[in-house]
């Protein structure tokens, strides 16, 4: 018997993938496979946690077989990740595979399952692992009533962003505004107080975000301070990490990659203010 469905991508983000380019970042894109159909996210340049925020939709997804093997059993999605060169083909960077929340025509669009939360899925290139994707996934059966009976997609809408849909409300995380402070001292040691955030000079990013911190002829960087403002989930679990690099410039805007490192868990990074009314109850009390 023919089901037809629609699946819904939600690619939020993905973190700490493999550095393809020389240059210690690679420029990502993610395809997803399904079945017979394929889409890609968009390109974005120059990080190694991109976050792409958009929803891809796949119509007319036809699967044969019983109602109930299709809920409790659906297809697999395939998702890999690629690093678009400006030459040549794109070089394969790892793959992860997913299964999605099935809502079949008679069952409602409600908690606890709908909408689904976003989840990490791990990223293997070859028998290594090579980073995180933070997506989710949902087929949704189409009824008699056809698509005007699957649910909306709520926003955000985005004109700068043209035809590509971000992932909707509900399952994109909430934000919040963090100020990302880097200190960096000299002889090399750095110093992080609420973190993330010519010749040698020192970069360190946050996602996507990026702060530069040095253009010293010397590796130095005596006693620099740089900050940012960035969004970030208000959930520190969903935190991208910490990459920092150190890059040697060379002449006509060239850079080799000296060393790089990775935090991988910043929470201990962060600041909290104090509660000033448990702070006035102890002094009073």
């Amino acid at each position: 018997e023919k089901q037809v469905f629609q699946l819904r991508a939600h690619m939020y983000q993905a973190r700490s993938l493999f550095a393809a380019d020389s240059s210690g970042l690679s420029d990502p894109f993610a395809r997803v496979f399904f079945i017979s159909q394929s889409q890609c996210t968009e390109v974005l340049n120059e990080t190694l946690c991109p976050t792409w925020d958009q929803l891809l939709v796949f119509d007319n997804v036809e699967l044969y077989g019983e109602a109930h093997e299709m809920r409790d059993d659906p297809p697999i999605i395939v998702i890999e990740i690629y690093d678009q060169d400006t030459v040549g083909k794109a070089d394969f960077m790892g793959r992860t595979f997913a299964k999605p929340v099935v809502k079949m025509s008679d069952e409602h669009y409600c908690p606890p399952h709908f909408p689904p939360q976003l989840e990490y899925y791990q990223i293997y290139r070859g028998n290594s692992t090579a980073g995180d994707l933070l997506a989710a996934f949902e087929l949704l059966q189409i009824g008699p009533g056809g698509k005007s009976d699957l649910p909306p997609i709520d926003g955000p809408t985005d004109v700068d962003r043209g035809p590509i849909l971000p992932v909707p409300l509900g399952i994109r995380p909430v934000l919040s505004k963090y100020r990302v402070e880097v200190i960096a001292l000299k002889h090399q040691v750095l110093l992080f107080s609420m973190v993330w955030g010519r010749r040698a000079s020192l970069r360190v990013s946050e996602g996507q975000e990026g702060l530069l911190l040095s253009r010293n002829p010397h590796p130095t960087w005596g006693n620099q301070h740089t900050f940012a403002s960035q969004d970030l989930p208000e959930n520190e679990l969903l935190h991208p990490p910490l990459n920092i690099r150190v890059v040697d410039c060379r002449a006509f805007g060239r850079y080799t990659l000296v060393g790089s490192h990775t935090v991988s868990s910043l929470r201990k990074f962060i600041y909290r203010p104090p509660d000033k009314k448990a702070q006035h109850w102890n002094m009073t009390g």
